[in-house]
């Protein structure tokens, strides 16, 4: 089956000397990896490499065989050309980061156009503005909502949340939890909009305590997720 559809690039492995395997959220589909090949050594084939950095947004012609093989892709341009996102160093750490968060959180193979809106949108945002420390959590908090554990707000002015339950508590929870400042901070993100996020005040070492929260959240509600190498990269980028 020929299909045209957008498509958001999450990773991309280097296969023999020549080939790429690419995967992608697509808009169509949800999740689909591509065999690319010979694009590493073709010069003038209408595949560039430059097209398939992480998390470019992309309108592809591909074929769809749906069996759970690797697929092919015909034709491919630039949905949105980006002007910050790749070449801003901060971004750029933030991109591979959140690629590879993507990438170990996201398996279906069906489409999902909610999610697909918010990636679009979230990465055209980050692109398009300057004030960007605090975007990957509330990114991250976000997408909660469309994998489907998003944490409960109701009650937040308890003191202890319930990171395997996704609740806030009256009492300590016997599973993982936060509590004080790291709970502040954490409370800050829940419902806001990304043009708010300037105004979440933290420092550094604030901001990695609670990455490292939200990154095991997803451990604890993903299965098979595993924690991003980019992680050590990111800290030191926004140290």
């Amino acid at each position: 089956m020929i299909v045209n559809t957008r498509a958001v690039v999450l990773s991309s492995l280097k296969y023999n000397d020549t080939s790429l395997i690419v995967k992608c959220f697509t808009q169509s589909d949800g999740i689909k990896s591509y065999l690319l090949k010979g694009i590493l050594t073709s010069k003038r084939g209408r595949l560039k490499t430059a097209y398939f950095q992480p998390l470019m947004q992309l309108e592809i012609v591909a074929r769809h065989k749906n069996k759970g093989t690797l697929e092919s892709i015909h034709e491919v341009k630039p949905a949105c050309h980006y002007n910050t996102l790749h070449s801003n160093l901060s971004k750029n750490a933030l991109c591979i980061f959140l690629s590879e968060m993507l990438s170990f959180s996201i398996y279906e193979e069906e489409q999902n156009i909610p999610l697909f809106n918010y990636l679009e949108y979230s990465l055209t945002w980050l692109d398009n503005n300057e004030t960007v420390a605090n975007f990957h959590i509330s990114f991250l908090l976000g997408l909660t909502k469309y994998l489907g554990f998003s944490p409960d707000e109701e009650s937040t002015h308890l003191p202890f949340f319930d990171l395997q339950e996704g609740i806030f508590s009256h009492t300590k929870p016997l599973t993982p939890y936060i509590e004080g400042n790291n709970l502040k901070n954490f409370r800050s993100f829940l419902g806001i909009i990304f043009d708010d996020i300037h105004n979440v005040k933290m420092n550094n070492i604030q901001r990695l305590e609670l990455l490292n929260t939200v990154i095991l959240y997803f451990e604890l509600h993903l299965h098979g997720f595993r924690k991003p190498k980019s992680l050590q990269v990111l800290s030191q980028v926004f140290h």
